[in-house]
């Protein structure tokens, strides 16, 4: 019963701090709350034993709107998105397109006949959808991930002006650096 009542609590949350992403007036105000509407939908994914599902959403969400919010502080002109603005444009269009979409989806919600099955959920959701997703490439998806994190931490090394021995060359044991980039620590 009482993890019923945290489903909807959750469920209730995150449609209200979804409408708050368009009620509040700036940036990182939207952020927050659209931060705070994946977490709760996140949570609500965790109450309904979707653990793997729920898991990436929180993790997800939660890196993607940090590193929003460092990007507002870094370059927006106000501070830090804090100042008033409209977070709606074209308001009566979007109202008109929003009640439509949802007469349209609540309509077919009572509508269509929807499917009824004897069959037991897998005993592992995961890994059975895993095989559904990916069937006999698994293991190339496994391999390609290593592969793009392999690409990105080269890219990095790659793009850097400035590699380890840069300012003492050859002999770490050097005093005083010869860093043919002057300004460095220790200049």
């Amino acid at each position: 019963m009482w993890s019923e009542i945290a489903l909807w609590l959750c469920a209730a949350g995150a449609v209200i701090t979804g409408v708050l992403v368009f009620r509040v007036d700036s940036m990182a105000r939207a952020t927050f709350s659209l931060l705070a509407s994946f977490v709760l939908a996140g949570v609500t994914l965790l109450l309904v034993e979707l653990t793997y599902l729920g898991v990436l959403v929180i993790l997800m969400m939660i890196m993607e709107m940090v590193i929003m919010v460092v990007f507002m502080l870094m370059y927006m002109m106000n501070p830090a998105g804090l100042m008033p603005m409209t977070m709606v444009h074209n308001q009566k269009g979007s109202l008109a397109i929003a009640i439509g979409t949802f007469a349209v989806l609540a309509t077919g919600i009572f509508l269509i006949d929807w499917p009824s099955t004897s069959a037991q959920p897998p005993p592992d959701p995961t890994l059975a959808l895993g095989e559904a997703l990916m069937g006999s490439k698994m293991l190339v998806m496994i391999v390609l991930g290593l592969a793009l994190f392999a690409t990105i931490i080269a890219t990095v090394v790659l793009s850097t002006q400035r590699g380890r021995y840069d300012r003492f060359g050859d002999r770490l044991d050097r005093k005083r650096p010869d860093d043919p980039v002057r300004g460095g620590v220790g200049q």
